[in-house]
Order: C-alpha cells, then sequence, then structure tokens
C-alpha cells in the first residue's frame, strides 16, 4: 500500500472519529446527566428539566418569546410588531426605507441648516435608489396616479389594492406601449372598482382623469379583453346607498328606490340602458313616492347625468311599478 493511499486512509479515519464525538456530544446534551433520560425546555420557568429524574440541568435561560401574552388569535395578531405588511399599492411593495419629510431629530428638535441639506441629499437618492429602472419608475408614477384618483373618487383600499394588481399584470404582460400610464391606470381603477361593486361612472372618473373619456372607455375595453378580466355589467341598485347618501335621503326612500329597480329588472325594461341613469331615476322617484323634498337638479348633480335622462327614465320606472300593481 502506498505512502498516499495510507495518508488518506487516516484522515477519513480521523473524520469519521470526529463525527462520532460531535454526535455523541449532541447525545449527552439531549439527555440527562445523572439517568440519561429525556430533557425537556421548561419555557415558563426558563429551565431545562430531565422528565425523568426531575433534575434541573440548567437554568436562567433566555426566553426569546414576546414580552406580552394572549388568549386568543385576534389578539395575538393585534399585539404582534412584524412591521408593515407587503402591499400591492406601492411600487416596491412597501419593503424599502422612507426618509421622513420632518426636519427634526429624535427628540423633536429642528435640525441645523447643515443637516438639513445633508438629509435633503440622502432622501434625494434615497428615492433614486428605490426606483432602479424605466420599468419601477414606470410602475411607481401609475401607482401614485392610481391612489390620487381614488382618494378624489372615495374609494377603500380594497379596490386600490385591485387596480394595483390589475396594472401591474398590464405591466408585466406588456400591454402599455402605445398607451399612457394615465390611460391604463385609470382603466384598472375602473375595472378594480366594478370588480369590488362599488362602481363609478365613466364621467365621474374621467373628471379625475388625466385622459379623455374616448381614450379611457379605449383602453378599458383593451386591458379587459387581453387580461381576461370578468366584470359583470354594474347594477343600478349598487348606485343608489351613495346617491341616496349625498342627498340626505333616509332608508325608506332608499329602500323604496331598490324596490323601483328591482321591479324594472323583472320587467326587462333596464337592459342597454345607463345603469347610472336608472339609479338617479329611481332615487327621484322613491323620494317622491316617500314625501321628501328633491329637485331633479340636486339628483342631476349627485348623479352628474342629465335631467333629461332622469325624467325618461322616472317614467318608465313608475309606468313600470304601476303595471305590476294593477297585474
Amino acid at each position: 500500500m502506498s505512502d498516499t493511499t495510507t495518508r488518506i486512509n487516516e484522515k477519513e479515519r480521523e473524520q469519521t472519529e470526529e463525527e462520532i464525538d460531535e454526535q455523541e456530544a449532541a447525545e449527552d446534551e439531549l439527555t440527562c446527566p445523572e439517568c440519561g433520560g429525556r430533557l425537556a425546555a421548561d419555557t415558563e420557568h426558563g429551565e431545562t428539566v430531565c422528565m425523568d429524574c426531575g433534575l434541573v440541568v440548567e437554568t436562567d435561560e433566555i426566553d426569546r418569546g414576546p414580552e406580552w401574552r394572549a388568549f386568543d388569535s385576534a389578539e395575538r395578531d393585534q399585539k404582534s410588531r412584524v412591521g408593515a405588511p407587503t402591499t400591492n399599492m406601492m411600487h416596491d411593495k412597501g419593503l424599502s426605507t422612507n426618509i421622513g419629510w420632518q426636519n427634526k431629530d429624535a427628540y423633536g428638535n429642528a435640525l441645523s441648516s447643515r443637516q438639513r441639506q445633508k438629509m435633503q441629499r440622502l432622501r434625494t437618492w434615497n428615492e433614486r435608489f428605490r426606483t432602479r429602472d424605466s420599468k419601477e419608475r414606470n410602475l411607481k408614477q401609475a401607482l401614485g396616479e392610481i391612489d390620487r384618483m381614488a382618494s378624489a373618487l372615495g374609494l377603500p383600499d380594497s379596490v386600490r389594492e385591485t387596480a394595483s394588481v390589475i396594472y401591474r399584470r398590464a405591466l408585466d404582460e406588456d400591454l402599455l406601449p402605445g398607451r399612457s400610464i394615465e390611460g391604463v391606470s385609470t382603466s384598472a381603477l375602473y375595472a378594480a372598482a366594478r370588480q369590488a361593486g362599488t362602481p363609478r361612472s365613466l364621467d365621474e372618473i374621467a373628471t379625475v382623469s388625466r385622459v379623455g373619456k374616448m381614450e379611457l372607455t379605449r383602453t378599458y375595453r383593451y386591458v379587459v379583453r387581453e387580461l381576461g378580466l370578468e366584470i359583470q355589467p354594474a347594477d343600478p341598485a349598487s348606485y343608489v346607498p351613495r346617491f341616496a347618501s349625498d342627498l340626505d335621503l333616509s332608508e325608506e326612500s332608499e329602500r323604496r328606490a331598490r324596490q323601483l329597480l328591482e321591479t324594472a329588472k323583472d320587467e326587462g325594461i333596464i337592459s342597454g340602458k345607463s345603469p347610472v341613469g336608472l339609479a338617479a331615476a329611481a332615487v327621484y322617484a322613491a323620494a317622491l313616492l316617500t314625501n321628501e323634498k328633491v329637485t331633479q337638479g340636486a339628483v342631476s348633480e349627485v348623479a352628474d347625468i342629465s335631467e333629461v335622462t332622469i325624467r325618461n327614465r322616472y317614467k318608465e320606472l313608475l309606468e313600470a311599478e304601476g303595471d305590476v300593481m294593477a297585474a
């Protein structure tokens, strides 16, 4: 046998002996030094105890759990401190650091002129690092537009989150070339609002958007078709609570408006008509039926629809109601 083979065998034997020693040391740590029984950690008292003979092997262990107690899952989630959750409403999902705009230190004292200049420079570089390429800059601008329009329309965070996901999908599937960022982001918000059952009319969306109504409708159809979004036709009844609230109408009027729309739906007269116009007419008719003073002008202003449309739909709703009553 050569010297090289002998050295290799000796080295393998030494490694095997070291592994055996480590395994035996690990087993010794897990067994009681007195009786060889199984050890268990008592987290309540910070001790390691033998389960067989009761010997306390180690005391004053570090408790790595929380310093608070919770008695149910809701309380545990409320007390846990793990930072802000990730969100699709930010281009980096909220995982980056944000430097505050207040020029104050940790004690609330104002910064000196030199420190303010330094912090402003840090903010500038921080913004540059947060958007590393054109795709992230595009996403940041679009999500800012979605947040601005949603705030102006009073839409909840769930709708903003859905709109952000739709825009991200459009960006990933390369639907933006040839279309404006504002147009696609507005279309995403309009689609998200309809999916969530809190729709806004095209006129309302176009009012807060930076694109025209024609471009908005064209881009919306394209995004829905390419992404395969399942969006049901807008239900006129979904507009009623908002219109009734803006006009300070009672719950009885709101309930009556829903009944008028339900009757019209059963009679089949709502097909092909604007859901906003039907909802506005139902609210106006319900207010008159419940002896509440509301003018067509006030309803027109709230619903952003012409008085002529309200009068035409109003007559149709009352005729459908009369036909059902006569039958």
